[in-house]
């Protein structure tokens, strides 16, 4: 389920004003996506979070996306394609049993986790565009594909449980308003750039509920 139109858009709008003070123009840089660089990005498991509902799932959406620099230096060079569908299929199967494990609705995580994927794509294909037109800006190293998939599933299963524990929030008119400042909580605690931050954007569009006024 999809926030409306103007929710969206505000949610876009929001993102864009945080872009604008987080890259300037024409600056965007080439290789670190974040200011951190490409190092590996905090563990989701790390330390201990009692943040609110919708800051925890804000905040663990920017993490698993910014696991896509590493997916993305995994598969450059390689024969591996940036659209995986059996991979995809299979996030999405686990996510929806995890989702009815603890009391989550299997559809709704199925769409955020929709647009999580996307956004991670998003990422990996904006950086090979930059490092194929600036090949000296390539990673020199290659993280194993396989440990990177196994830290997106440690952070999938705290944002299944962060979707399920925003249920009561997800579908009231307060959701996006509740989300935009989640989302610039998380853009500030992880020091988005403007192409992360975008991502973050669509990654977060499913969360939120349509809400319907009465008599419709």
């Amino acid at each position: 389920m999809r926030p409306s139109s103007p929710a969206r858009a505000l949610l876009i709008g929001v993102c864009a004003a945080f872009v604008l003070g987080a890259t300037p123009a024409g600056a965007a840089p080439a290789q670190a996506p974040h200011r951190s660089g490409a190092a590996s990005p905090p563990s989701p498991t790390s330390g201990v979070r009692s943040l609110p509902p919708l800051a925890d799932l804000a905040d663990l959406a920017a993490r698993r996306l910014l696991t896509a620099d590493l997916v993305a230096a995994a598969k450059w060079g390689t024969d591996s394609p940036i659209d995986d569908p059996a991979r995809e299929r299979e996030v999405l199967v686990a996510v929806a049993r995890e989702a009815a494990a603890v009391g989550g609705d299997p559809q709704a995580t199925r769409a955020v986790f929709r647009d999580q994927i996307e956004a991670n794509k998003l990422v990996q294909r904006t950086l090979h565009r930059r490092w194929r037109a600036a090949p000296w800006l390539a990673p020199d190293d290659r993280p194993d594909l396989a440990e990177v998939r196994a830290e997106i599933n440690r952070v999938n299963s705290g944002l299944v449980r962060a979707v399920a524990d925003a249920a009561p929030l997800r579908n009231t008119a307060l959701c996006p308003v509740t989300l935009f400042s989640a989302a610039a909580r998380a853009h500030h605690a992880h020091d988005l750039d403007g192409l992360h931050t975008l991502a973050l954007a669509h990654g977060l569009r499913s969360v939120c509920a349509p809400v319907v006024a009465p008599g419709r």
